[in-house]
């Protein structure tokens, strides 16, 4: 199974205060994120983080986590995570991938994967015969800031611009979603899992 997450930040103090997260200090933190992950990732799971995994320099703290995360671990680079791959002792060879940007499969759907928010990602306006999704959008990065609503609101905005698709005049789908750790209680989630969370997250917006 695919499953998905971005920005734990592990080993980062500030983030606590910077997001609002619940956690007495990034040891805590650890601890938790730590958990959450191993309760939903088997073995056999592959988990792509979409940036911004470590916020350390020191190679041992980095192995540590690694050594304890359940599945296969795949990378989007983030902003945060070129200090920590560069380190020497850094064990590497725990993650299947490392790419700046990927486009993928999951099921019948194709996924975009940046850790940055692609406002024209690829496949953006297509649609599948019987009029569902085909390509979603996945990022992270923004956290849940000012930047985050920037993004909301392009999205309003988009999926409310006509086009003509198949000689057909559809609604633009701009299926973009923002997998923020905490938004899922830092569990990575399906595809299909992050899609829901999405719509229930949005209809409280």
């Amino acid at each position: 199974m695919k499953l998905y997450i971005s920005d734990q930040h592990f080993f980062h103090d500030t983030i606590i205060t910077l997001d609002k997260r619940n956690f007495e200090d990034s040891r805590a933190m650890n601890k938790y994120m730590l958990e959450q992950w191993n309760s939903k990732v088997q073995g056999g799971d592959q988990v792509i983080v979409l940036g911004d995994m470590f916020f350390s320099k020191e190679a041992e703290q980095v192995n540590y986590i690694l050594k304890r995360l359940n599945g296969k671990i795949c990378l989007i680079e983030g902003n945060h995570d070129c200090s920590w791959l560069k380190k020497e002792g850094i064990k590497l060879e725990r993650f299947e991938w490392i790419k700046p940007y990927a486009e993928l499969t999951d099921g019948k759907r194709q996924v975009i994967l940046s850790h940055y928010p692609v406002f024209c990602y690829n496949h953006q306006h297509l649609i599948n015969e019987d009029g569902s999704p085909r390509t979603f959008m996945l990022y992270g990065h923004v956290h849940n800031t000012s930047d985050e609503n920037l993004v909301n609101q392009f999205i309003k905005i988009t999926q409310k611009t006509k086009i003509q698709s198949r000689g057909k005049e559809i609604s633009i789908p701009c299926n973009m979603i923002n997998c923020f750790c905490k938004f899922s209680d830092y569990i990575p989630l399906s595809l299909d899992e992050w899609i829901e969370l999405d719509v229930q997250r949005r209809a409280q917006m």
